[in-house]
């Protein structure tokens, strides 16, 4: 997923008034500020209200959705015909802010803030995308993107990943 891609994907979200929040290795790279290595798509977390907005204004520039077996209602990939995909996380939050339905976001993962090719984005907050990097055997790009969060925003690196630095 060129950078490109993402700027001219992040210009149509906002344009459509899509409450989208970069997860992934995107959201590492827009916490750094700038891309540190290619990614295979872009994924984002929005509210489940605005899926069928989101799957609308993506079909228009040609994006369909790419049955998996991982698919859900609430976890789903659209792509085009160039291969690019957006990997799409919804979440659903109560009055009181308690998450009821979709991907297990709270409130407090979804206040990062970085940058992409010039656009300010909300992303996965630094320390919430370290914790996400646990619970599965790590490779080298996990270890890379946590081990730059953890150096950028003074966070400890988790056990899992000093195996790496031997």
């Amino acid at each position: 997923m060129p950078a490109e891609t993402v700027a001219g994907l992040l210009g149509l979200f906002e344009s459509n008034g899509l409450d989208v929040t970069i997860d992934g290795g995107w959201g590492v790279d827009a916490l750094l500020g700038a891309q540190t290595r290619d990614h295979e798509d872009l994924d984002i977390a929005l509210p489940h209200c605005q899926t069928v907005k989101l799957r609308e204004s993506l079909g228009r520039i040609g994006y369909k959705e790419i049955p998996r077996d991982d698919t859900r209602e609430c976890n789903f990939v659209l792509a085009d015909d160039e291969g690019h995909e957006v990997d799409v996380h919804s979440y659903t939050f109560d009055e009181n802010a308690r998450n009821v339905f979709g991907v297990a976001y709270e409130p407090e993962h979804l206040t990062g803030k970085g940058m992409i090719q010039g656009h300010a984005v909300k992303c996965i907050a630094p320390e919430w995308l370290v914790r996400f990097h646990a619970g599965y055997e790590p490779d080298e790009n996990d270890y890379r993107d946590v081990k730059a969060l953890c150096e950028r925003f003074g966070i400890a690196l988790p056990g899992d990943f000093k195996k790496f630095e031997t």
